[in-house]
């Protein structure tokens, strides 16, 4: 048996939803129950979210938009796409049951700071996986642009400086050329996929072992000689660890929430409103028919790594700036994570389809997981096998998706 009902009553039932949801914050705020920590607080955010965005969905209806119909396969095709997401929810609950103090607002804003660089990572790998590719050099080019920042931002004073007649160098100047370095080398990635026409997993396993081996010899360069980068200034510091609004037992939002959210905008404006972005679309969704349109796939290919290393780069420096320092382990394995998140956002490893807003969810939905376990004493190997489930359960139901598509 089937239910349908028009895209405006649907929208405006959500919205009803959201306005229940911080009525229930509210109740539960003047009941100042102990126990519930900051739920409350954080039970009135979500809602007001709903509130606004089906709200504005349901004042600005889209002219013939088809109705919505509930039966049995429309569920199944829910509870299926969205089954990761339905079981970070339950973990959530039960991690929420036997630890309350995973309901505090630190905690959201702990996620929402270690998500950040590893959403500017996924945000730059994506394009890779649209195009039906991917990058395995990221992780390396990560540590990279750490290392290489941190070697000419250290302190006057340091004992072991890097450059020790090195001057004081203006903050961007350092950071300018790691990011530009990076970008080289997501040109020879590019380079290699478009010239020669080889695959990403194999140009970008060739750079990541350059990259790597790099990296080590510039990092073992005397009179560091494979020693911790450490001493960094406080300029450099306070673009990862600077926190907005604290005091008052606010524990303040991190720096790195803003600059990644100002990233994620542009990459948004990217995909969805440039040529460019329509072209990377249409190169992974038919690389024939791009061809025919007149897409520049050689152009495409070469500027989807430039700017997919860019952005490896600039969390690279990020990175090195919240912990205040560097080796060349910085970034290993970050490929596979960012790659893991974009899957379970959405992102089909087939090519052509991915949302931002996706890709946001999947980062969020590893971090969340990883926190959760963490919080509540689960052993890093179980961390490990609950990861890999996750992974093979999300490409499962990618490729699922696609055999139904075809």
């Amino acid at each position: 048996m089937a239910t349908t009902i028009t895209q405006t009553s649907y929208y405006k039932g959500l919205t009803g939803l959201g306005v229940g949801v911080i009525v229930i914050g509210a109740i539960l705020y003047f009941a100042a129950i102990k126990t519930l920590y900051d739920l409350p607080v954080l039970l009135m955010i979500v809602g007001l979210w709903m509130t606004i965005q089906n709200g504005y969905r349901f004042s600005h209806p889209r002219q013939g938009a088809p109705d919505i119909v509930f039966n049995a396969k429309t569920l199944n095709n829910a509870i299926t796409n969205y089954a990761i997401i339905i079981a970070m929810v339950v973990l959530v609950l039960i991690i929420c049951i036997l630890q309350p103090r995973f309901m505090q607002i630190r905690v959201v804003l702990d996620i929402m700071t270690q998500s950040s660089t590893k959403l500017i990572i996924a945000l730059g790998i994506c394009f890779t996986l649209i195009i039906a590719g991917c990058d395995l050099s990221a992780g390396r080019i990560v540590g990279l642009a750490a290392v290489v920042s941190t070697s000419m931002l250290q302190t006057a004073d340091y004992a072991n400086r890097f450059y020790p007649d090195l001057a004081q160098l203006p903050l961007f100047i350092p950071i300018i050329i790691a990011v530009a370095i990076c970008m080289l080398f997501g040109a020879l990635n590019g380079f290699l996929v478009a010239q020669y026409e080889m695959h990403p997993f194999i140009a970008t396993l060739a750079t990541s072992v350059i990259v790597y081996g790099s990296c080590s010899l510039y990092f073992d360069l005397p009179p560091n000689n494979s020693q911790p980068i450490g001493g960094i200034r406080p300029d450099f510091a306070a673009l990862g660890q600077t926190k907005f609004f604290q005091g008052g037992g606010f524990p303040g939002i991190s720096i790195l929430i803003p600059i990644a959210a100002v990233i994620t905008v542009i990459i948004w404006f990217v995909l969805n409103k440039t040529v460019f972005g329509k072209n990377v679309y249409a190169l992974g969704g038919n690389r024939e028919a791009a061809v025919v349109a007149g897409v520049n796939v050689y152009a495409t290919n070469l500027f989807i790594f430039i700017l997919a290393a860019g952005l490896y780069g600039i969390a690279g420096v990020l990175e090195a700036a919240r912990t205040a320092g560097a080796t060349n382990q910085y970034g290993m394995g970050y490929e596979l994570d960012a790659i893991a998140a974009c899957v379970v956002g959405g992102v089909s490893l087939m090519g052509g389809i991915a949302k931002v807003s996706g890709i946001i969810a999947g980062v969020f939905v590893f971090t969340i997981i990883t926190y959760g376990l963490q919080f509540i004493s689960v052993s890093p190997m179980w961390q490990q096998v609950i990861k890999g489930i996750i992974i093979a359960t999300a490409v499962a139901i990618d490729m699922g998706k696609y055999r139904r598509k075809n």
